[in-house]
């Protein structure tokens, strides 16, 4: 990157006016991504969202269990429809 050359000391205020604000607005987002960051791994919410993951699984199971019961039913529709097995 080639150094910037500055024709007045009113440009190199403004561009250090500008250099300021920029750091104030990085600190500030540092400061919500650490308080985001806390809040995110304090401990109820780490329980909380480990229920939620035990509630998927479970109702993954339950909905493969379903299904297969469904898939089952269907075999015995098909055999009624076709009459007795010889």
């Amino acid at each position: 990157m080639a150094p910037k050359t500055y024709s007045s000391f009113d440009e190199i205020d403004q561009h250090l006016k500008i250099l300021k604000l920029q750091r104030e607005i990085h600190k500030e987002s540092m400061k919500f991504n650490l308080h985001y960051a806390k809040t995110n791994l304090y401990p109820t919410q780490l329980v909380g969202g480990f229920s939620g993951l035990v509630q998927k699984i479970v109702l993954t199971f339950a909905i493969r269990k379903l299904s297969n019961i469904s898939g089952i039913l269907k075999t015995f529709r098909r055999r009624d429809r076709m009459g007795p097995l010889e």
